[in-house]
């Protein structure tokens, strides 16, 4: 992980699907774990989404709130 990924997750927005427009930081918790079931995209987006599930699943979303205050 790179430090500009997390500022990225608060700007880079889903692209397609059910929550096409959301921050990526913003994605509930159980579509993210979706797509930790059936596989992330190899993308970008996929890499933003397989880094949010992470902070989300161990508890970490703390992380971006000072990245929020922005």
């Amino acid at each position: 992980m790179k430090p500009e990924d997390l500022e990225r997750l608060l700007t880079v927005e889903m692209p397609f699907g059910k929550h096409k427009g959301t921050p990526i930081a913003d994605l509930p918790g159980n579509y993210l774990n979706w797509f930790a079931r059936e596989g992330f995209p190899k993308s970008e987006v996929g890499h933003l989404l397989r880094l949010m599930h992470e902070i989300d699943h161990n508890g970490l979303s703390d992380l971006l709130t000072p990245l929020r205050r922005r």
